[in-house]
């Protein structure tokens, strides 16, 4: 497949993407998953806990930004053989994977992130201007990290 030429974003530009049965390779990367209240509340709901419960058991707290804890020798509490254990309530960081702003908006990350993800380049074609609406979308939802940059 040839290469996509980020230097000139336009409208008529196409990303692909679709998320491989069995892949949890964006999962097992190093790093925190950040939630939104929403999130913590859905997952909550999900797991027949309070939100209360929930944060108290999962999350860290700071004055403007919520992360899971992360597990000893894990990156994820909810992370199990073959996916996520509570994949249809996934947190905004999740669903919005590979769309966040640091990858669409930067060639040489989404580069780097093709390697990585087998998804990356399958699947039906996304125009840019949506790969960026998603981005947007994770720039709201996580305003306390990207109001810093």
């Amino acid at each position: 497949m040839a290469q996509i030429g980020f230097e000139a974003y336009t409208r008529d530009m196409h990303l692909r993407f679709a998320c491989q049965p069995g892949c949890t390779r964006c999962c097992e990367v190093y790093g925190f998953v950040y939630i939104t209240e929403d999130d913590l509340r859905r997952i909550a709901a999900y797991l027949g806990l309070t939100a209360k419960a929930f944060e108290k058991k999962y999350v860290v707290r700071y004055k403007r930004l919520l992360r899971l804890r992360k597990p000893r020798k894990a990156q994820c509490h909810f992370l199990i053989e073959g996916g996520c254990s509570v994949h249809p309530v996934k947190p905004v960081q999740c669903r919005l994977y590979p769309f966040w702003p640091e990858l669409v908006e930067q060639r040489a990350n989404w580069e780097a992130e093709r390697r990585m993800c087998p998804g990356i380049g399958k699947g039906e074609l996304i125009q840019i201007g949506e790969a960026c609406e998603i981005a947007a979308e994770m720039k709201t939802a996580y305003s306390g990290i990207y109001d810093k940059r």
